[in-house]
């Protein structure tokens, strides 16, 4: 006869992994309070949903793709997109604004046009490095699969690319 499963220990898995996703969120958000706010939301997940993390191969696979999916969401949101413009462009007179900040923001504005597998997979594979190997690992798919995505996100990109130099035009 087959044992059940051992009962999930949130609070254990939150004091060895929740420095990891706050890492990755800070990175993402360009926020701690937001970072912070994106790693208490995906660890409630697990307490109350912990079956979604039956399809991954390991706690820290779905944990690195539950806050990466969180995060872009966030940069979607309306009030994240604004505060991230306002910090790339300072208004006259204020310290001039990171690099990063620029291009947090002309990403966010890019992702939000994507679908949101398509924009996961981005980030992980221009962002992170990742390989199609790994990407695949973590979202459970074939390589094919994230290699049809990237594509999907590079038709999507020209796109709007080319929308908007007719625009400028």
């Amino acid at each position: 006869m087959k044992r059940p499963p051992e009962p999930l220990d949130a609070g254990e898995l939150y004091r060895r992994h929740a420095g990891t996703a706050l890492r990755r969120a800070r990175w993402l958000l360009a926020s701690e309070e937001d970072a912070r706010e994106a790693v208490q939301h995906v660890f409630l997940e697990v307490v109350e949903h912990p079956q979604q993390m039956d399809r991954f191969p390991s706690f820290v696979a779905w944990l690195y793709s539950a806050i990466t999916h969180f995060c872009l969401n966030q940069l979607r949101n309306t009030r994240t997109r604004a505060r991230l413009l306002a910090v790339a462009v300072a208004p006259a007179g204020a310290r001039a604004a990171p690099a990063r900040g620029e291009a947090l923001a002309a990403a966010a504005q890019l992702l939000d046009r994507l679908e949101p597998e398509v924009a996961e997979v981005v980030v992980y594979h221009h962002v992170d490095e990742m390989t199609h190997d790994e990407i695949a690992h973590i979202l459970g798919c074939s390589r094919r699969h994230v290699g049809n995505l990237l594509a999907r996100a590079r038709v999507s990109i020209a796109a709007a690319a080319r929308a908007e130099e007719e625009r400028v035009a």
